[in-house]
């Protein structure tokens, strides 16, 4: 007797190697709970210690708002920089990761996996080592952006030229255009309004990034929060989150505004 699931004939073996599968996954499931000691118990236990720290922030220092002024104009700069100068380094090199238009294979794995590095390496990692490299400050936290940055904005470019329509691509080429021809008048028209989402997205994402590189040395607001906590000054903490907060929502907002009104028809 066969089940139809989702459109497909299920046989009785099938079901009893379906069965066993999902016993093994519970089970290493299960497993990796306890190893990582995940517990609801230790939760509700700690509750009351996170209800206290919540409570200490309370009220928040609405005084300590002026100086937050300049980190988070730091902290909007980190991500603009970050950003832009990312996409210059994407730009040249999302070509050689396209397999469409790569000239090799061997340049075209050696490009994804210059990208898988630069963005499988978290900020803060890039943020430490620039840190020692060129010293504390807003300087590192734009160079950590932008070496993740253009492992990201690398990849989504390469994947937006891979999903446009061979056929005007090879129509060009039929004709006997450059390359260069080829990718100005066949590529960038098709791949130009995925590069856009993704660089726009890249900017919040930055903008999140660049108020925790603070509290690694790196400028920005997140220097402040950092301070604040470890001076114990959970009143000022509070402004910092709150005003986080904000900039990320701002940012959401504007961003969604501005690619609906880049991209529409």
């Amino acid at each position: 007797m066969r089940t139809f699931i989702l459109g497909r004939a299920w046989t009785a073996r099938q079901w009893v190697m379906s069965a066993v599968t999902g016993v093994l996954v519970a089970a290493a499931l299960a497993w990796s709970a306890g190893s990582i000691d995940l517990s609801l118990t230790e939760l509700v236990r700690g509750t009351p210690y996170m209800v206290d720290l919540v409570s200490r922030m309370m009220p928040p220092n609405w005084d300590f708002l002026p100086r937050l002024a300049r980190p988070v104009f730091e902290t909007v700069q980190l991500a603009v920089w970050g950003t832009l100068l990312a996409i210059a380094l994407a730009l040249p090199l999302c070509f050689l990761g396209a397999r469409n238009l790569s000239p090799s294979p061997l340049v075209f794995h050696a490009t994804r996996q210059l990208f898988n590095a630069a963005r499988g390496i978290n900020e803060i990692i890039f943020a430490l080592i620039f840190v020692a490299a060129v010293g504390l400050g807003p300087f590192a936290g734009v160079l950590a952006l932008t070496i993740h940055g253009a492992g990201m904005l690398g990849k989504f470019f390469a994947e937006a030229i891979e999903e446009a329509d061979p056929r005007p691509v090879e129509g060009l080429r039929a004709t006997g255009a450059s390359p260069l021809q080829v990718i100005v008048f066949a590529v960038l028209p098709q791949a130009l309004p995925g590069w856009i989402a993704a660089t726009l997205y890249r900017l919040e994402v930055n903008l999140r990034a660049a108020t925790i590189l603070g509290m690694v040395g790196a400028g920005g607001i997140g220097f402040e929060l950092y301070s604040s906590l470890k001076l114990f000054q959970y009143e000022d903490t509070a402004v910092c989150v709150l005003v986080i907060l904000a900039m990320v929502m701002t940012a959401d907002y504007l961003s969604s505004k501005l690619r609906a009104k880049i991209l529409a028809p």
